[in-house]
C-alpha cells in the first residue's frame, strides 16, 4: 500500500512540470492582438513578424501586462491545485478500497468458522460456463478447532457415519444455526506418507477451487496425528449408493441420470478447462459423485488428483478404482485429462444400465462394464433390452442412442479417439429439460 503512495507522489511533480511548461509556451505563443507600436529593426525579429497577420505583435515577456501575468499565475496555481485534489482523492480511493477488501475476506473466514457456504448452491443449472480469468482463485478455507468438530459429531459417534474410505471415515457433524456438514477423519495413528499426502493435496486443491459442481471445503483441522476435513453435507449421498444402494436407482429418472451426468461433466470441464494449471481428477466413480437435494452433482475427493502437466505426473504412482481407470494409465502410466474422460463413460454407462463398473461373474473373475455392454451399445436393436428397468422405455429413443453414442467414444481404448470433455459436456445441454439445467423444452420432453 505504502509502496503505491510513494511512487505516485514521485510521478507527480513531473506531471505538474509538464503543465506548468505547456501553460507558459502557450503564453508565449498567443500574445494579444495589438496594434504596431515600432518597428522591429533585427532581421531576425523581422524575418519572424513576416509569418504573422498585420497588426500582431509579438510582445516580450519583460513587457507583458501585468494582468495578463496575473491571470496566467492563477491558471497555472489552478491547475497545479487541481491535480494535487485529484491525487489526494486518488489515495483515498485506493485506500478505502484496500480496507473494503480487507474486511470483506474477514467476514468470509467467519462465515466458514460458522459453517456457512462460501458460495450458493445452483437448485436446477448444472452447468455453469467458465471464465479462465477468474477461475482457481485462492478462497479464505479457515482452520477449525478438534473440540468444535468433535462436539459436532458428538464425539465422533459410529451413529454418525456417512461412509469409510481406504484411510479415511467421514461423519455427519452439526455446528452452529443448526448447520450440517460432513466431516473427513483420517484414522488416528496412519502415518503413511501417502495418507498425509492425499489429505494435504485436497485441501490444497479445494482451497483453490470453487463451482457448483465441486464439493465445499468448508475448512480442516490438523491436531497431532488427527486430520480432519470440513465440507458440505449432500444428503442424497453419493450416485453410487443412490444406483446400487437399497433403492436400487429407484428415485433416479432418465431426466435426472441426465442431469446428473451434465453435472458431472461441467464439474470436469471447469478442472480441466478453466483451472490453471488444469487438474486431473483422476479418481473419477460413482462413489466420489455427491448429490445435493436437488440431485445436482458434485466431484469429491480431490487426494489423488494432480495437475495437468505437471513434471511427474507420468512417474506418479498409479492410483485409482479398477473399473474406472483408463487402459493406457493403466498399462502404461500415461495420465492426462482423457483418462478422466474415460471414467466419466464409465459412470454414464452406470448411469444407463444400472450395473457397477466391475462385477463378478465366477469365482475369482470380475467383468466390466465396458466389455459387458460394448456389443450391445452398437446395436440399436439390442440397446434398449439393456437399459436399467427402472428407466427402460421411459425416454425418447433417439436421446438413448445419442448418449449411449457418447459413452462409447469416451471408454475408447485409444485416447486420441475420446472426445474432450467440453465435447461432452455440449452433446448433452440438449438433453436435459430447461427446468434441470439443459436447453430441452417441454414439448419434445418424453413422459417419464
Amino acid at each position: 500500500m505504502k509502496r503505491n503512495v510513494v511512487v505516485m507522489f514521485v510521478d507527480f511533480p513531473f506531471w505538474v512540470l509538464h503543465l506548468s511548461t505547456l501553460t507558459s509556451v502557450y503564453a508565449r505563443a498567443d500574445p494579444p492582438l495589438s496594434s504596431m507600436s515600432a518597428p522591429i529593426s533585427s532581421p531576425l525579429y523581422a524575418s519572424a513578424s513576416a509569418t504573422y497577420s498585420p497588426g500582431i505583435e509579438i510582445v516580450s515577456s519583460k513587457h507583458m501586462d501585468p494582468n495578463r501575468k496575473l491571470f496566467i499565475a492563477l491558471i497555472a496555481a489552478s491547475v497545479v491545485l487541481l491535480g494535487a485534489i485529484i491525487l489526494v482523492m486518488g489515495c483515498l480511493w485506493r485506500i478505502y478500497q484496500c480496507k473494503k477488501g480487507v474486511e470483506e475476506t474477514i467476514h468470509t473466514s467467519d462465515d466458514i468458522v460458522k459453517g456457512k457456504p462460501p458460495f450458493p448452491s445452483s437448485a436446477s443449472a448444472p452447468y455453469v460456463n467458465c471464465s479462465k480469468e477468474k477461475s482457481c482463485v485462492k478462497k479464505c478455507v479457515s482452520l477449525m478447532e478438534y473440540e468444535t468438530l468433535e462436539s459436532a459429531t458428538n464425539n465422533f459417534q459410529e451413529t454418525e457415519i456417512l461412509g469409510k474410505g481406504g484411510f479415511s471415515c467421514v461423519y455427519k457433524g452439526k455446528l452452529e444455526d443448526n448447520l450440517f456438514v460432513a466431516v473427513k477423519k483420517l484414522q488416528e495413528g496412519v502415518t503413511q506418507d501417502d495418507a498425509i499426502q492425499e489429505f494435504e493435496t485436497e485441501v490444497e486443491l479445494l482451497s483453490k477451487i470453487q463451482h457448483p459442481n465441486v464439493i465445499s471445503l468448508f475448512g480442516y483441522s490438523i491436531r497431532a496425528d488427527t486430520r480432519l476435513i470440513v465440507y458440505e453435507l449432500m444428503e442424497n449421498g453419493s450416485l453410487e449408493d443412490q444406483l446400487h444402494g437399497p433403492s436400487r436407482g429407484s428415485a433416479l429418472t432418465w431426466h435426472l441420470r441426465m442431469k446428473i451426468a451434465l453435472g458431472i461433466a461441467s464439474g470436469l470441464e471447469y478442472l480441466h478447462e478453466c483451472c490453471n494449471p488444469p487438474i486431473i481428477h483422476r479418481d473419477l466413480k460413482s462413489s466420489n459423485i455427491l448429490l445435493d437435494p436437488n440431485f445436482n452433482a458434485k466431484l469429491s475427493d480431490f487426494g489423488l488428483a494432480v495437475p495437468d502437466g505437471a513434471q511427474n505426473k507420468n512417474d506418479a504412482k498409479l492410483s485409482g478404482t479398477l473399473g474406472y481407470v483408463a487402459p493406457e494409465y493403466l498399462l502404461d502410466g500415461k495420465l492426462t485429462d482423457k483418462s478422466d474422460v474415460y471414467a466419466f463413460g464409465v459412470v454414464l454407462l452406470e448411469l444407463l444400465l444400472g450395473r457397477r463398473a466391475m462385477e463378478k461373474v465366477a469365482q475369482g473373475q470380475c467383468q466390466s462394464i465396458v466389455s459387458w455392454a460394448m456389443p450391445e451399445l452398437t446395436d440399436r436393436s439390442k440397446l434398449p433390452n439393456i437399459v436399467d428397468s427402472v428407466i427402460r422405455n421411459t425416454m425418447d429413443l433417439k436421446h438413448l442412442y445419442q448418449v449411449a453414442a457418447v459413452a462409447v467414444l469416451c471408454v475408447q481404448p485409444e485416447p486420441s479417439y475420446r472426445p474432450l470433455i467440453t465435447d461432452v459436456l455440449h452433446s448433452l445441454i440438449p438433453l436435459v429439460p430447461i427446468e434441470l439445467g439443459g436447453t430441452l423444452r417441454a414439448s419434445a420432453t418424453a413422459q417419464n
